[in-house]
Parts: C-alpha cells; sequence; structure tokens
C-alpha cells in the first residue's frame, strides 16, 4: 500500500486521476494555518542567525569572548558605561557587566547552542524512541516485556534530577553541549517509545501489513517499508513539540550552572550571570529571556500546526474555545433544521 499510487474516480466520467499526494495534503493544510506559518517564520529566521553567527559579529566587529574593561564602570560595581548597557556602533547591544563582553554576539553564538543542543537531544530521542517501540511492538512476548519495563523506568525517572546527577559528575574536560545533548536525548526518550509501540500495534493489523507479510516479507522489512511510513505523523508531531521543551530543560540546566560553561555563550547561562545585574542593567536579563520566550513560543505554535496539518480531525490546543463554539453552532444548525423540518410536516398535514 505504501508504494501503490492512489487513484481515485471522477464521478461520472469512470476515469482515474492520481490523488494528491500525503505531502502535498500536508503543506496545503500546514499553509493554512496563518499562526504556523509566521513561527515556521520566525524559526527560520532563528536558525539563519545561529548559522550566521560568525557573519554577524564579524560585520559587528566583536566576538563573544573579548573583554572590555574600558567600557565598564569599576567605581560603580561593573556596571557598563553609557546609555542602555553601554549601546553604540562598536556594540550594537551594549555590553555584560563587569566582563564588558559584547552581548550581540554572545546572543546569537548563544542561539547556536541552544538550538543546537535542542535539536540533537530530539534527534537521539526520536531514534532511541522509534528503535525500542518498534522493537517492542514486533518483539515476542518476552522481549516487548523486557522493553516495556525498560521504557516504564525511563518514563518515571524525573528529567532535571537525573541531568543534574549525570552531569556533576561528569569530568569538565568532556564538551559540555555534547554532554548535555547526549543526557537529554538518553533520559528523555521513554514517551516516544510508548507512543511509537501503541502505534506500530496498531499498524500491524492492518490489511496492506498482514498481505505483506504473508507474501514472504521478513520482519524487518515489513517494518522498514510498510510500518515506518504509518509512523511518520505520530514521530514529527511529538518530535515537533520536543524541541522548544528541549530548549527549556537546556536553558534550565545552563541556569543551575551545571549545564553550558563558560566562555561558551548560553541563554540559559546568560540568565544565570543576569540575576544580580537586572535592576542595573535590565537589558542583560531582557534580551536572553526574550529570545527565549520568543524561540519557544515559535517552536510551540509551529509544532502545534505541524500536529494539525498531520492530523486534521484534531482541533489546534491553542485555540481556546474553538472546539466547544464549532460544537454548539453544529448544534443549533442542526437544531433549526430539525425545528423547520417539524413545522413543513405540521403544515402539509393541515393542509391535508
Amino acid at each position: 500500500m505504501s508504494e501503490a499510487l492512489a487513484v481515485v474516480e471522477t464521478a461520472g466520467t469512470g476515469t482515474s486521476v492520481p490523488a494528491v499526494s500525503g505531502a502535498r495534503q500536508f503543506w496545503r493544510r500546514l499553509r493554512a494555518q496563518r499562526a504556523a506559518l509566521v513561527a515556521a517564520a520566525v524559526v527560520a529566521l532563528l536558525v539563519l542567525i545561529a548559522l550566521a553567527a560568525p557573519l554577524l559579529t564579524a560585520l559587528e566587529g566583536q566576538d563573544p569572548t573579548t573583554y572590555h574593561p574600558s567600557l565598564i564602570d569599576s567605581a560603580r560595581g561593573g556596571v557598563p558605561i553609557g546609555s542602555f548597557g553601554g549601546v553604540s556602533a562598536d556594540h550594537w547591544l551594549g555590553v555584560e557587566p563587569q566582563t564588558g563582553r559584547d552581548m550581540f554576539a554572545r546572543l546569537v553564538y548563544g542561539a547556536r547552542v541552544s538550538l543546537g543542543v535542542a535539536l540533537a537531544a530530539t534527534v537521539v530521542q526520536v531514534a532511541i524512541g522509534v528503535a525500542v517501540g518498534v522493537a517492542s511492538a514486533l518483539g515476542n512476548r518476552w522481549v516487548d516485556q523486557l522493553l516495556s519495563r525498560a521504557t516504564d523506568i525511563i518514563v518515571s525517572m524525573p528529567l532535571m534530577i537525573m541531568s543534574l546527577a549525570l552531569l556533576a559528575i561528569v569530568p569538565s574536560s568532556f564538551p559540555r553541549p555534547v554532554l548535555v545533548t547526549l543526557v537529554i536525548g538518553l533520559i528523555a526518550w521513554g514517551t516516544i517509545a510508548k507512543i511509537v509501540r501503541a502505534q506500530t500495534l496498531s499498524l500491524k493489523g492492518l490489511d496492506y501489513v498482514s498481505a505483506a507479510r504473508l507474501s514472504g516479507w521478513g520482519t524487518w522489512r515489513v517494518a522498514r517499508r510498510e510500518l515506518l511510513p504509518g509512523l511518520a505523523a505520530p514521530v514529527l508531531t511529538y518530535a515537533a513539540l520536543l524541541v522548544p521543551t528541549n530548549i527549556s530543560v537546556e536553558a534550565a540546566l545552563s541556569f543551575l550552572g551545571v549545564g553550558v560553561k563558560p566562555p561558551t555563550p548560553s541563554w540559559g547561562q546568560m540568565l544565570t550571570a543576569a540575576d544580580v545585574w537586572y535592576q542595573a542593567a535590565p537589558q542583560y536579563l531582557l534580551l536572553p529571556a526574550g529570545a527565549l520566550f520568543v524561540t519557544v513560543l515559535a517552536l510551540t505554535v509551529l509544532g502545534d500546526g505541524v500536529r494539525t496539518a498531520l492530523d486534521p480531525r484534531a482541533a489546534s490546543r491553542l485555540r481556546v474555545g474553538t472546539g466547544r463554539k464549532a460544537s454548539a453552532d453544529a448544534g443549533s444548525t442542526a437544531d433549526g433544521a430539525t425545528r423547520e423540518a417539524a413545522g413543513n410536516a405540521a403544515g402539509k398535514e393541515a393542509s391535508a
């Protein structure tokens, strides 16, 4: 079924035309959601800024690690000299208190760390979750029990506590962005494994899967050619919603001091250093917090749009009250039609 070309009969002509592909339907549904398109544009802009960080900082003439002690007022405890935290033609967003490092350079390089860690951790989670979920659903009873219990253990682990424990005992010489990626990915794959297992069990009973198995295909060939295409929609939906969660986790770990270490910039690390400067230099706190808020919000809206486009029967979770209103409108329409039909019937009886 996954390899066949679906056709639809044209009414009254008896001819066949190719049905609209699933990809085209997805893009059409996604384009119909303006909020998702705006969120996609914001995410694309953030990714472009992260990738072009060296070019942007070179254009400004700064870098994220160089100290500028002449731009801070030591007599006032290290507050930047000048208005708005030292904003100037050389420092577009000002400088850090105490260090004088360029805020714009640290912000755009911090986007690389935050987005890179979140995306890489999501890939690790999805890879492990899909592998465990499919193996559990296709294996025998003992394999299923073993993998299901292992998944339950992973799901029951508190992510933040386990991450804090693992990051605290690993030597500081290990690259922190890679370590944070691995810790998040290796601890938080349980939920997607459960989703994949349940979906695979439901797909196993479909006719085209049974036909593929009866034709002599092996288990893993059936999984690769027939089951994995059917798993694409729920996996992509959950992965899209995982990215903003992982960004928040990375920021929280860096804020607690066990994530990315200085001098590597990270939005969470910048928030950690800004907690004592929000009164003297508020932009030091507002810039990374605002960037983190916009990124998480855009990714959440985009993930919800992807979920709605892949499953048009499910209403958007971000449209509060829409489902109730639609149901109420449909109910009132149905009631009106019923009353009108009853009135017409009564009129016919009276005339008779």
